[in-house]
Order: C-alpha cells, then sequence, then structure tokens
C-alpha cells in the first residue's frame, strides 16, 4: 500500500521548482559570465530540476510491493504528467509571471530530465523482472 508520506519529498519539490518558476525575471541576477550562455546553463537548471521532481514522484510506487508491471504503468503516467506541468509552467510564465516568458526550449529540456528519470526507472524496473 503506498502512504502519502512517502510522497512527502516529491510534493515539497514540486511546489519548490513551482515557486522558482513563478518568481519574476526581474528577481534573477543578470549574469554576465559568456561561458553560461555557451553551455544552455539555464537549460540544464530546467533539465535537473524536472529529473528530480520525476524522479521523486517514482520512487515510492518503484520501492513499493505493486506488481512490477503496474509500476511501470504509474510510473508512465508520472512521466506524462511531469512532462504537461512543464508546459503548464511556461504558460504560467508567459501569462502571468513579471519579465518572465514561454520558452519552448526551456519545455524542452524540463521535458529531457523527465526522461532521464523515466529511463532509470524503467531499466531498474526491467532488471527486477528478469531476476
Amino acid at each position: 500500500m503506498l502512504s502519502i508520506k512517502k510522497f512527502i519529498p516529491g510534493i515539497a519539490w514540486f511546489f519548490l521548482v513551482l515557486i522558482l518558476l513563478c518568481l519574476p525575471g526581474s528577481e534573477f541576477p543578470k549574469a554576465k559570465i559568456p561561458w553560461l550562455e555557451v553551455i544552455f546553463f539555464d537549460k540544464w537548471v530546467h533539465m535537473c530540476l524536472f529529473c528530480v521532481l520525476a524522479f521523486l514522484w517514482m520512487v515510492p510506487i518503484a520501492k513499493s510491493n505493486i506488481e512490477t508491471h503496474n509500476k511501470l504503468q504509474l510510473i508512465t503516467k508520472i512521466l506524462f504528467a511531469t512532462i504537461i506541468w512543464g508546459l503548464t509552467t511556461e504558460y504560467i510564465q508567459k501569462y502571468f509571471i513579471p519579465f518572465r516568458s514561454y520558452d519552448l526550449w526551456d519545455w524542452f529540456a524540463d521535458s529531457v530530465g523527465v526522461f532521464v528519470a523515466w529511463f532509470y526507472w524503467k531499466r531498474k524496473l526491467q532488471k527486477e523482472i528478469k531476476l
């Protein structure tokens, strides 16, 4: 049985990500470090935020006593929900947050982070099936 307590880290991270993505653009310092732009630092941040978000929601399911097939289905649903949440945050930024905008590449980075978490758990659970 899954307890809500096991999802507390994922819930807390969800709200942390929401707060960070809803900060007005004027709250962020303008970095004058050219190499950060060259390596697309902001995209790496998006990828990491959403990888951790998806991972923390997948952990309680992956560690539960649920049948492995059902675990994979639930983890896949988390994948889609988190990707949709990434897109939603871009629209929130576009329409409701001052000095922030919709950036399709931010959503792409969010999605890549989610897929990293998903591939990790999918691979781990498929090994569990073969054992």
